[in-house]
């Protein structure tokens, strides 16, 4: 790569793929930005370049059919299916390194090299916990979107959640909001589709087989048992499938309609 005022740089990671659509005009360059991250040097490409959007679902996609996703802190994610994916916490993980980094940093004296030296191992350490958190979502996301064809989640007002001093290191370490901004674009790039449910649907106090509802549910109570039916489970596992169900609803109300229109 040849950067302006700096000549030729060897690059870690394969540029083929870009050059070749370069050099054949499927993509133009538009700019490039050089940033450093943790000691690290990166080089970002801004590319236009047209991409082959799926028209429709694919028959693995169709086969999955649609799914509920009840984002949390405990969990990252409740399926609908029944899957529960585990939150990786990479925050949590790293935090006694974290705390007794910025201590070493905190005693050394400004101006130092020792100095500098901590505020590089810092730097290390929260650009690993950004990577780690990072390359999960993205795992997660890409994977709901090539194996459903509709992903349903709730519109969650993450930016109260984090207001809440008990929630917020948990929150932020969860990346809610990323879920669903990596959803939009990758349900689009791979011919699914993503709803969003109403902020104030009742998914969690809703019972996902009958539609009796507990107003008096709590945050606390990890358990919902219908009063209706009997049903009882977790009350994430409810939350998604009643997330589901609101797919499942409008398209037997599709199917009802056309055959009446017959």
């Amino acid at each position: 790569m040849k950067l302006p005022r700096v000549g030729r740089v060897k690059v870690h990671e394969p540029m083929g793929a870009l050059t070749g659509r370069l050099v054949d005009g499927s993509a133009r360059l538009l700019g490039a930005t050089v940033s450093r991250t943790a000691g690290r040097w990166f080089v970002a490409f801004t590319v236009e370049a047209d991409r082959d959007v799926p028209g429709k679902p694919s028959t693995r996609q169709r086969r999955g059919g649609p799914v509920g996703v009840d984002l949390g802190v405990r969990h990252l994610a409740v399926l609908s299916t029944g899957e529960t994916v585990e939150n990786p916490r990479p925050l949590a993980r790293s935090l006694r390194e974290l705390r007794r980094a910025s201590r070493a940093y905190a005693r050394s004296t400004p101006g130092s090299a020792g100095r500098r030296r901590h505020a590089a191992t810092l730097g290390r350490l929260h650009a690993r916990v950004a990577y780690q958190r990072r390359d999960g979502l993205h795992k997660l996301t890409a994977r709901l979107a090539k194996t459903h064809d509709t992903i349903v989640v709730e519109d969650l007002h993450v930016a109260g959640m984090v207001r809440n001093r008990r929630l917020a290191r948990a929150v932020s370490d969860t990346g809610m909001a990323e879920v669903r901004r990596q959803l939009a674009y990758k349900t689009l790039w791979y011919g699914s589709t993503l709803v969003v449910a109403d902020r104030w649907y009742p998914s969690s106090k809703t019972c996902s087989d009958c539609g009796w509802r507990n107003p008096g549910l709590t945050l606390s109570d990890r358990i919902f048992a219908c009063q209706s039916c009997g049903l009882v489970g977790g009350r994430d596992l409810n939350a998604a499938v009643n997330l589901s169900n609101l797919v499942a609803a409008s398209r037997s109300e599709t199917v009802n309609a056309r055959g009446a229109d017959r």
